[in-house]
């Protein structure tokens, strides 16, 4: 299966999007934000920051909704794919009670979640050969090419601007993504 989904990745010419997240666009009285001691050169430099994190999630967001489209799924049946996926890559046996802590859904929505899945081909459920009362959930070889076309093809993309990095620069970008995620998370239990 071949996508012919595009995304564009720029914003469109003559639109104003590329300032979108600037300090100065995002807090232009500095109700949110002391600047008082930055720089021009640091505001001018954070902005672009701000809007190259707003280009990535956007971008993230239209390939997460292109491979949603290519594979004809919801986004928690996509998670829950793609959880199964990553997890038997790594030898794991995957429950269905695990996935329901993973997607933190009900066993109730899990059972209606793998009936869905299960139905359309997706995935099968197994005994476990350690536990027969309980089940095993592995993907059918189908879906698991499809989501390597699609969904694995976008995070492969990605390895090529990490691998670029040198060691020093990649603790860095860990250190600043993880502070930020911490920052965010933060203000939202404020």
């Amino acid at each position: 299966m071949e996508s012919s989904t595009h995304v564009r990745a720029h914003p469109t010419e003559g639109s104003n999007t590329s300032d979108l997240y600037s300090i100065e666009s995002n807090d232009p009285y500095g109700q949110l934000f002391d600047r008082s001691t930055m720089s021009e050169r640091e505001l001018e430099q954070v902005g672009r920051l701000m809007n190259a994190m707003g280009r990535l999630r956007s971008v993230e967001r239209s390939l997460a909704q292109a491979s949603k489209d290519y594979m004809k799924l919801g986004e928690t049946d996509m998670r829950a794919l793609q959880y199964v996926i990553s997890r038997s890559n790594q030898g794991d046996h995957v429950s269905p009670s695990a996935i329901a802590s993973h997607l933190e859904i009900t066993t109730a929505s899990t059972t209606k979640l793998l009936d869905r899945l299960e139905q359309s081909g997706h995935i099968r459920r197994n005994p476990n050969p350690n536990d027969r009362r309980a089940l095993i959930i592995t993907v059918s070889e189908k879906t698991r090419a499809a989501a390597m076309n699609s969904v694995g093809r976008y995070q492969a993309a990605r390895m090529a601007p990490a691998l670029a990095l040198s060691d020093s620069e990649r603790e860095v970008v860990i250190a600043f993504l993880l502070s930020t995620a911490d920052a965010m998370q933060a203000a939202s239990e404020n």
